[in-house]
């Protein structure tokens, strides 16, 4: 059986957990947590990083610092995770679903310009599969307006748009480190600030609402409630298991991209039938092989594939579901403009096995199954 899926391990993180079980903390804001928010720092170069225990927790604390509530809208893609919703309508907002570039099942600049209205408190795009969305414009309509820019990049860490980070564009961006994205630590996630007058109020959300961390940093000499807020905070034990994969993520993002471009070789045949489709990445855009999908020329062809797929061995699977359909969706928001791509080209994707790891063979295994289905 070839798996959708495989958790990442690259060597070396029991020798990490290991150590943190030596150290007098393992809950939150420990040595690993400091040497991961210095990493992603460094790397990113934004204001702050704060691990979470997941991208959700993330996007709930960006939720709180943006102040989204009840007399407010926020724009987002109805093709996405739950989360990036619930994060604001558990504040209370107005949800307002737009529709996607079908090319890159990313949000529609020119849709949330239509969108916008008095009320718009924020928007928040996702990076589909790793890849950018249009930011400079995003960013352009954003700041005529005044309005906060969440980043839902959950799997978008070491891609980039002109050359530029995807996490450091918005005011606030959400990282992944859940089992199923480049780089895990089982569950976790970061929250990355790239507008400094948010970071000491991310501070106390983080931690209950407290002002802890100026008391560890000595500022104060007791700390006491200060703000509504929740325990956002990573384990020092999953934090030690994330530090591994990010002092290997150079060869992590090579086994991805090796597999990847693999697919996209032998799948040409493929691809150019009529009516089918594969990625599409963006002239400006660098990826980091989060996904690899093929867009079948319906549902129900989507389906016999899937289905032929498993008979031979091979789990490959859908997406999401677009929130505008679902119960909560149609509760706590709408879809603002006309859905011309957002369900149709929902129900044709398909995922292909992918993983780091995943071995030359088993992608060779995996094409021409596909083949043998077209071909018949």
């Amino acid at each position: 059986m070839i798996p959708f899926n495989v958790p990442c391990v690259v060597g070396g993180e029991e020798k990490l957990i290991q150590e943190a079980l030596t150290q007098s903390k393992l809950s939150g804001n420990g040595p690993f947590g400091k040497k991961c928010t210095d990493w992603l720092e460094n790397y990113l170069g934004c204001e702050r990083a704060f691990l979470t225990p997941s991208c959700t927790a993330a996007l709930e604390m960006a939720a709180l610092l943006t102040e989204a509530g009840p007399e407010d809208e926020v724009i987002m893609p109805s093709y996405t995770f739950v989360s990036t919703a619930n994060a604001f309508a558990l504040r209370g907002a107005d949800i307002r679903f737009v529709d996607i570039d079908p090319s890159t099942m990313n949000i529609d600049p020119v849709q949330i310009e239509q969108a916008i209205t008095e009320r718009t408190k924020a928007i928040v795009v996702v990076h589909y599969a790793g890849v950018s969305c249009e930011m400079d414009e995003i960013m352009r309509l954003a700041d005529e307006r005044d309005i906060w820019v969440v980043e839902d990049a959950a799997q978008a860490l070491t891609s980039h748009y002109k050359g530029k980070p995807l996490g450091t564009f918005g005011h606030l961006s959400a990282f992944s480190f859940h089992e199923t994205k480049n780089y895990v630590c089982g569950e976790g996630g970061a929250l990355i600030i790239n507008h400094s007058p948010f970071i000491e109020r991310a501070e106390m959300i983080q931690e209950k609402g407290t002002n802890r961390a100026q008391f560890a940093r000595g500022m104060v000499d007791k700390y006491t409630w200060r703000d509504i807020g929740s325990s956002y905070l990573l384990s020092e034990l999953n934090a030690a298991y994330l530090y591994k994969q990010f002092e290997q993520i150079d060869t992590i993002n090579e086994s991805r991209l090796r597999a990847w471009n693999f697919y996209k070789e032998l799948l040409k045949e493929v691809m150019a039938i009529d009516g089918m489709e594969g990625p599409v990445i963006p002239e400006e855009a660098n990826h980091n092989a989060h996904m690899f999908y093929l867009k079948c020329r319906d549902g129900e062809e989507r389906s016999e594939l899937m289905n032929f797929l498993k008979e031979h061995d091979v789990i490959a699977v859908p997406h999401y579901v677009p929130l505008h359909s679902s119960y909560a969706g149609q509760v706590y928001g709408m879809f603002a403009g006309e859905d011309r791509f957002t369900t149709q080209d929902s129900e044709r994707i398909l995922r292909l096995p992918l993983y780091y790891g995943i071995t030359e063979e088993d992608v060779r295994y995996v094409v021409k199954r596909i083949q043998l289905f077209y071909q018949a």
